[in-house]
């Protein structure tokens, strides 16, 4: 047998490394944890910032995917030891199981791309011939490589357990092992209703890291964990304490990983990287791990400092960031609620066609356009309607629960479409933004906006020289 049979026991730490997390406290690294986590390939996430670019805007935000990992690790050890005090008879768990799950927690993002998921949803959509590429299929081939690379000694049942956990929560996962305990599968990465310690873990940081409050309490929803017909159920006093989950994610889109000012910075860098692609060859090493792990957020300094003409254009961009002369945002509008059923991403081409006659002329490659979707995790859908209650600990029922039965106070709805539009160059604010008006009122009959874009920002460059 492999590593996974020689578990540590719980509370026997002699043989446990002690690292002290600013946000779980003390967290006990077992013997074959420190041979994943004492690796190029998993030491490599202390050079990727959990948010990416969120820094320049929230200088608070540098923490990195490996703390992350660390705590997604200590919370899925934590939810499996809960429930194995309290029903580890019931269904069987053991410490190979515990060890699975905490592996998985560990695991999860060891095969994330830089600066956060712009490298994937943006910079990699963006390249000739789009690439189709996910970090938690790259996580699971780089598990792969890191047991082979280092000869881990590992269970082989442990380790394909753990690698479906990994993608449990993605579209395209394959079956669950056949009656293997599916609800250990849910702790990670669930996807059946989102509730995880992955979530628990990054709302929690990210908001601390970025000074602002958390009304989330993972401790109460830890305690609330009952397994009931093979899945997680929770108490149904525990009701709001969920909503606050997903309303705290939801609060961390809106104001941290989509502020306006951040979609600037990572366009631009987006830019950058489009234009250093054909000459440091990123997009070519995504496939393989062994060249893949090599890739972290240094990307930037190694196009900022450079002196070959090949990367001046992406260099250029990059100066611009450092020097705060990033591409303007002009204006935003929310997509009214009867039409986001049918709504289609808005592009540059439907902005420069919306331009009026005027002694400009827009081009699509002079404007961008956002489109921010912030939503509850199940887009228009409510996520706690996949969830089953139970009234105590004591009783055998689990049941779902009406949001009015609850309050009246929750939201209607669960998903906002935001459309900005930023104009590349500066001098061009006020055209853009006079399309934008117009796109507004050709598609709903009226500007869907709440402000009219500044004068001084449309007459920027005026007002500079006029001083």
């Amino acid at each position: 047998m492999g590593g996974c049979s020689k578990d540590v026991s719980y509370l026997d730490r002699r043989f446990s490394k002690k690292v002290r997390d600013n946000v779980h406290g003390n967290i006990y690294l077992d013997p074959l944890t420190l041979k994943f986590v004492d690796t190029e390939q998993f030491q490599r996430l202390r050079d990727l910032k959990q948010l990416g670019l969120t820094y320049m805007v929230y200088p608070g935000a540098v923490h990195s995917r490996f703390e992350h990992s660390l705590g997604v690790f200590s919370l899925a050890g934590e939810a499996a030891h809960r429930i194995k005090a309290q029903q580890g008879s019931e269904f069987g768990i053991d410490n190979l199981d515990i060890q699975t799950v905490k592996l998985a927690g560990l695991l999860h993002d060891v095969g994330h791309g830089p600066f956060s998921h712009m490298f994937e949803r943006e910079f990699l959509r963006q390249i000739p011939h789009g690439i189709k590429w996910c970090h938690e299929d790259m996580s699971v081939r780089m598990i792969d490589h890191i047991v082979d690379f280092h000869h881990i000694d590992i269970d082989a049942e442990c380790l394909k357990k753990a690698k479906e956990m990994v993608i449990a929560s993605t579209e395209h996962v394959s079956h669950k092992s056949v009656n293997e305990k599916h609800f250990l599968y849910d702790i990670v990465a669930n996807g059946q209703n989102g509730i995880d310690v992955d979530k628990f873990d990054y709302i929690v940081r990210d908001s601390r890291a970025c000074g602002l409050g958390c009304s989330f309490q993972i401790e109460r929803l830890m305690d609330s964990m009952r397994v009931m017909g093979d899945e997680i159920c929770y108490r149904d006093k525990d009701y709001l304490t969920i909503f606050k989950l997903f309303s705290s994610r939801a609060d961390l889109h809106r104001t941290v990983y989509t502020h306006a000012k951040v979609k600037a910075i990572e366009m631009m860098f987006v830019d950058s990287l489009i234009k250093a692609d054909d000459y440091l060859q990123i997009s070519s090493k995504i496939q393989d791990p062994a060249e893949f792990w090599k890739i972290d957020d240094s990307i930037l300094k190694t196009i900022e400092i450079s002196q070959d003409q090949e990367l001046k254009e992406a260099r250029d961009l990059i100066m611009r960031i450092r020097r705060r002369d990033l591409y303007q945002f002009c204006n935003e509008f929310s997509v009214p609620k009867d039409k986001l059923e049918h709504f289609k991403d808005i592009t540059p081409q439907d902005i420069v066609c919306s331009q009026e006659n005027g002694d400009i002329t827009l081009k699509e490659e002079d404007v961008i356009v956002c489109n921010v979707k912030i939503d509850l995790t199940r887009g228009r859908s409510n996520p706690l309607e996949n969830i089953n209650f139970f009234q105590d600990f004591e009783s055998n029922e689990k049941f779902p629960i009406h949001d009015y039965r609850i309050s009246h106070l929750l939201p209607a709805f669960c998903e906002d479409r935001i459309v900005r539009v930023y104009s590349k160059n500066p001098d061009l604010v006020k055209t853009v933004s006079e399309a934008f008006e117009n796109f507004q009122l050709k598609t709903y009959g009226m500007k869907a906006q709440v402000h009219a874009t500044p004068d001084r920002k449309r007459n920027r460059r005026r007002l500079e020289q006029s001083y």
